[in-house]
């Protein structure tokens, strides 16, 4: 018996070395985790609607549709009058949905959409995380769950939609040319083909030419990339959407066809513009007309002022260093200006949040001065010493509080989304049902959108790398490098 017990009890040695060698921090993160999985769930059930695939069932009854040899625009969903609204490319790149349940296709559509978020998430976070010394996984962790939560990521998973995904290959082009750009074109010999040519960043373009081929949106990108003079990236994408929708020419000529000269231009196969969930410049101006139709030159008129204003901040904003705010400044205008974005095509706002935070801390710590970052108190002859440099222990805490308290808020709103309490529809129901708070409500992710495409702060030199070739010159100077 003491034989049989000392035998098991050998077995559990190495259960014993396997729990001693796991930190009791990591334990504590991976609970911190696991409630907020847990809170973001409850959010999602409290603030989000029913959705059962939706979108996601329009998708694969089109893809089967077209797989028994009908025509892939003829398709329209049952009980309903929608239909394939997308390119042709994006039809092909469905087309083995066809062979898999609906269900299946939704579920696996949501895992690779939280995937790519997971992904996006840590390419932002990492320079933050490294900065102040964060754990980049247990940060990754929280943000993951707490993304989830919001209107735009729990909309395109419920529904079953492809925004996350097309925000990743966007967002893969940024931290392609951010690769780029660090290493200069120079690439480590050692590295096999295919290692140096990932690293290089030479592939910078690739992913908003894929997004552009299967929604026409993501092609602000290209003329962003024109105007901050990024050519070989800009020539890539433009080169990847042109050889893609070629390419479909030839496999899918009858659609492509079909699409570019009839469906293109059947904005009434997506839905009416003054919809509560489009919540896009055009449909802040088709509500407040209280009409289904936008009043098309005062919407031309906006659009081509907020187009100017996102562009012209995009641009500094790249000249100083930031490019992922640049990038998330054209994502928003491009929610803003295009004539329908629902609720589900606004994950832009999840980079402005990241901008927004990282500014309060970035002045924050900036407000310290030097020798308070450093470590000791400013004061006596110390302080005599460094003159201006003397700041209050009560002015670092509030410094940063504006930035701080609008990507708290930001987020509020998003998680809240108050436009479903006072969704209207024509002509049922005018928009004006609930007085001027319910028309604010209704509008109130579109003028959230407009905000930041004007007010979004850039933070100067966050990635010294994306520095034109001149400033980087005369830093070298002003500091006395060769």
């Amino acid at each position: 018996m003491p034989a049989t017990v000392e035998r098991r009890l050998g077995r559990l040695a190495p259960v014993r070395r396997i729990v001693r060698g796991i930190d009791r921090r990591t334990v504590v993160r991976a609970g911190i985790v696991a409630v907020v999985c847990y809170a973001a769930w409850l959010a999602v059930v409290t603030f989000g609607r029913p959705y059962n695939f939706f979108d996601m069932k329009i998708y694969h009854g089109a893809v089967v549709w077209w797989a028994g040899g009908h025509e892939l625009y003829d398709f329209i969903a049952p009980r309903t009058t929608l239909g394939f609204t997308y390119p042709p490319f994006a039809g092909l790149v469905m087309l083995p949905m066809a062979k898999i349940p609906l269900g299946l296709a939704g579920w696996l559509n949501g895992i690779a959409s939280v995937a790519a978020l997971a992904l996006v998430l840590a390419a932002l976070l990492k320079q933050i995380t490294d900065r102040l010394g964060w754990s980049l996984w247990f940060t990754v962790g929280i943000a993951v769950p707490l993304a989830v939560a919001l209107e735009p990521v729990r909309e395109t998973i419920g529904y079953g939609q492809v925004n996350l995904l097309l925000f990743g290959l966007i967002m893969a082009d940024m931290v392609a040319l951010r690769w780029r750009a660090r290493r200069g074109g120079r690439v480590n010999p050692v590295d096999g083909p295919l290692r140096r040519l990932w690293f290089s960043g030479a592939w910078a373009g690739v992913g908003i030419g894929l997004a552009t081929s299967v929604k026409l949106t993501p092609a602000l990108f290209i003329v962003y990339l024109v105007l901050t003079r990024q050519w070989r990236a800009a020539m890539t994408a433009i080169g990847t959407a042109l050889a893609v929708t070629l390419g479909t020419f030839a496999i899918a000529g009858r659609e492509s066809t079909t699409y570019f000269t009839s469906v293109l231009w059947q904005t009434e196969r997506v839905g009416a513009a003054d919809m509560t969930p489009n919540q896009s410049l055009a449909g802040v101006l088709a509500r407040l007309y209280d009409s289904i139709e936008t009043p098309t030159l005062l919407w031309l008129s906006f659009a081509m002022l907020i187009l100017a204003v996102g562009l012209s901040r995009a641009s500094h904003a790249h000249s100083d260093g930031d490019e992922l705010t640049a990038f998330t400044l054209v994502g928003l205008t491009t929610n803003v200006i295009s004539p329908i974005s629902w609720s589900h095509h606004l994950v832009w706002v999840i980079p402005a949040m990241v901008v927004l935070a990282d500014a309060a801390s970035r002045r924050r710590a900036a407000s310290r001065g030097p020798a308070q970052r450093a470590g000791f108190a400013v004061t006596g002859a110390n302080a005599a010493v460094l003159g201006g440099l003397r700041t209050p222990i009560w002015f670092p805490t509030l410094t940063g509080l504006r930035h701080g308290g609008a990507a708290i808020g930001l987020y509020l709103l998003f998680l809240i989304s108050p436009i479903w309490p006072y969704e209207h529809q024509l002509p049922e129901m005018s928009h004006y049902q609930d007085g001027l708070f319910g028309a604010l409500m209704e509008n109130s992710l579109a003028l959230a959108l407009i905000v930041l495409v004007a007010a979004l702060p850039w933070r100067p030199n966050a990635e010294p790398a994306f520095y034109p070739e001149r400033l980087r010159l005369d830093r070298r100077t002003f500091t006395g490098r060769n």
